[in-house]
């Protein structure tokens, strides 16, 4: 049974609604003196020991990828990274966005997994289940703690994010890009700044995003954005113009992810289009099942990202045509790990000989 909110009440949240976790023997339901659009943030230490994470995904440009939080507070009704959260014995709706796990020592252990003499340095993307500038970050600088041992070591990573905080850690990712080290996305779902509250509460606005753009490519660091995910029937229609206003602002490439929804997001999400545009949930729903082979998130390697069908062919289409007309490159430049020297010792030296 999932745990209802008042959509009228809620605010500053993309989920209205906590799914039942699928590894859960209990499941917690909120009371009305604390329902979920009343729901402070709260942060837990996560107490990991590594922070580096790999996957074996062919969807996926990069096998390595570096979470400084787990979980996310920028709320996204449609975010696949949800059920993670199940894991750790939350839910995928509100849960997510406001139980937050903070790994507090993740520059330390960064530090020390690149110093082992058998790491080998592979690109990494920073990050690939949470968004490293969520605004908690402002505070604690994680983020920008793992950067500044990446920058020493110049070792290749590929930034992913919808905030404007980034352009913070300019410094850091120009020294990183001099040695062809860097690249950033910068995710816009939508020009429409009330559309962009509605579905990425905690984001950065639209035009924030674009600044954000002109600030890193200002700076040097190869910059581009990323069209995603693309909702058929509710954004694909700005396609055009969003890639025009991010090449106005300085991107350089582009690419694009069809929107699925895995296990409880479709719940998530579901609610969230009854909430705010009942009249096209329906027909929202049924285009993201035919993208996904009818399931709403295809399971096959390959077809998740993109999408199956007519409507994936349309989007790709017009994704390729706006892409060209904009100039801009389809695919990143590549990092490169061809600088990577091991990071200074614990008493803040940079090895002699860098291997």
């Amino acid at each position: 049974m999932d745990t209802p909110a008042n959509p009228t009440q809620m605010r500053g949240r993309g989920a209205a609604v906590n799914p039942e976790q699928r590894f859960a023997s209990l499941h917690v339901q909120y009371d009305e003196v604390e329902a979920p659009e009343r729901v402070a943030t709260k942060f837990f230490k996560d107490h990991a020991s590594s922070v580096i994470s790999r996957h074996s995904s062919p969807d996926l440009p990069f096998e390595a990828s570096l979470n400084p939080y787990r979980g996310c507070e920028h709320g996204c009704a449609y975010c696949y990274a949800r059920p993670t959260h199940e894991w750790l014995g939350f839910s995928s709706g509100v849960d997510f966005e406001s139980r937050i796990l903070v790994k507090e020592d993740a520059p330390r252990i960064l530090r020390e997994t690149l110093s082992h003499s058998k790491y080998l340095p592979e690109k990494l993307s920073l990050s690939g289940v949470t968004d490293p500038y969520q605004p908690v970050e402002k505070r604690l600088q994680i983020t920008r703690g793992c950067l500044a041992v990446l920058a020493e070591c110049r070792h290749p990573v590929v930034m992913i994010t919808k905030n404007h905080l980034i352009t913070r850690d300019a410094d850091h990712l120009a020294e990183l890009a001099r040695h062809q080290a860097a690249a950033a996305y910068i995710s816009i779902t939508t020009l429409d700044a009330d559309l962009a509250r509605k579905l990425e509460p905690r984001a950065s606005a639209p035009r924030m995003r674009l600044e954000a753009i002109s600030v890193l490519a200002a700076a040097g660091v190869p910059v581009g954005v990323s069209v995603a995910p693309i909702i058929p029937g509710l954004n694909d229609s700005e396609i055009p113009a969003i890639m025009q206003a991010a090449r106005g602002a300085g991107a350089q490439f582009a690419g694009y992810t069809v929107v699925r929804l895995p296990f409880g997001v479709k719940e998530v999400f579901a609610t969230w289009l009854e909430r705010h545009f009942p009249g096209m949930k329906e027909k929202v729903l049924g285009r993201i099942a035919e993208t996904q082979g009818r399931t709403l998130s295809h399971g096959e390697f390959g077809k998740r990202l993109k999408g199956v069908g007519v409507w994936s062919e349309q989007i790709a289409q017009l994704f390729q045509v706006s892409r060209l007309r904009a100039g801009m490159a389809h695919r990143r430049p590549e990092v490169s790990a061809a600088a990577f020297r091991r990071p200074a010792d614990p008493g803040g030296q940079m090895e002699l000989f860098p291997q």
